[in-house]
């Protein structure tokens, strides 16, 4: 009996440091510890239109001509359980386009820059530079379905420095309000320009506001599952600059997923600008209509992208040769894309 009494107390304590340790165990997997990460892109392609002069749409990035350089991305972000950073920098003709409002030398270079401080669950502030919450497409080319850019995208803003509240309200219900410098400029606010930010998310769906002196932008950026593999963005918005100039214009982008490694997608945009906004003509309104296809192909962290783009638009902008314009142009883009 005393030997069964002593192997009875030794299960017993046995069976409590495996409840113990299961217990602890889920502890520590249901808080995750803080974490330094490192990612980012390295895209490059060539590029032609079909035309004696190989000129390329007025559109952000992929505008160079022959076998040309994207940039390269490097992100270094740190994710703790209160508070995070991300330091995002580019090198490279994408990144030179990507922070063109940076005066100084010092933030030439700097994509995004921001730390953060959750203050209660479902509020985040945040701090810094970070790149725009208006419309569909992004700088990363890897974020892009597409590989070369919409009008609306590329005449929109790029990044905001200032602060903003973001706010989970509920499943798939968020706000964001924010305080800017004038759009684009990364290091400082040197014309006393202040914007006003707010995002509404309502199921995957986003209202997007952008106001300060002289600017007003209203967008809607979503998208709708049609079936399993088949996938409709949609993109539509309207600014203005000090009541007189300004464009508007709305983009669908239909993706169909034929298998893991590929899929294909289409780009229509119609986008339209008044008194000489400076996208398409410096007087007088005009519009362009673009479709663009593109493939994209993937193996592992490696994206294959070919690309085939028509411009039409309401006169002759764009030069075909040394002496002669046309309202249309057809351009090629195969690009290559490689994220880690």
């Amino acid at each position: 009996m005393k030997n069964l009494k002593h192997l009875l107390i030794l299960s017993f304590i046995v069976t409590l440091f495996n409840i113990s340790g299961v217990v602890a165990q889920e502890t520590e997997e249901s808080e995750a510890a803080p974490s330094f990460n490192f990612s980012g892109t390295v895209d490059t392609y060539f590029r032609t239109s079909f035309s004696e002069n190989p000129v390329a749409p007025g559109t952000s990035f992929a505008n160079l001509n022959g076998f040309a350089l994207g940039m390269a991305n490097f992100i270094v972000s740190y994710e703790g359980e209160k508070s995070g950073f991300v330091a995002d920098v580019v090198f490279g003709p994408r990144g030179s386009d990507a922070v063109f409002g940076s005066v100084g030398n010092s933030s030439e270079l700097v994509n995004q820059l921001y730390a953060y401080y959750n203050i209660a669950e479902g509020v985040r502030i945040t701090l810094g530079n970070f790149n725009t919450f208006l419309g569909y497409e992004v700088i990363s080319p890897a974020a892009n379905f597409n590989y070369s850019t919409s009008y609306m995208f590329s005449y929109g803003p790029f990044s905001h420095t200032g602060v903003k509240a973001d706010f989970a309200l509920a499943d798939n219900i968020s706000l964001m309000l924010g305080v800017f410098n004038q759009t684009d400029q990364t290091e400082a606010n040197y014309d006393r320009y202040t914007a006003f930010g707010a995002q509404l998310g309502l199921y995957g769906q986003y209202i997007n506001l952008l106001a300060g002196e002289d600017y007003f932008q209203l967008d809607y950026t979503g998208g709708f599952d049609l079936a399993d593999s088949f996938f409709l963005g949609i993109n539509a918005t309207t600014a203005s600059i000090a009541g007189d100039t300004g464009f508007a214009g709305v983009a669908l982008y239909p993706q169909l997923t034929t298998s893991d490694s590929f899929a294909i997608g289409l780009r229509g945009e119609f986008f339209s600008e008044t008194d000489g906004f400076g996208a398409l003509v410096s007087e007088g309104d005009a519009d362009n209509f673009s479709l663009t296809l593109t493939g994209s192909y993937t193996s592992g962290n490696f994206t294959f992208k070919p690309e085939f783009r028509i411009d039409s638009a309401s006169s002759e902008i764009f030069a075909i040769s040394p002496t002669e314009t046309a309202d249309s142009l057809s351009s090629f883009v195969v690009a290559a894309i490689y994220s880690f």
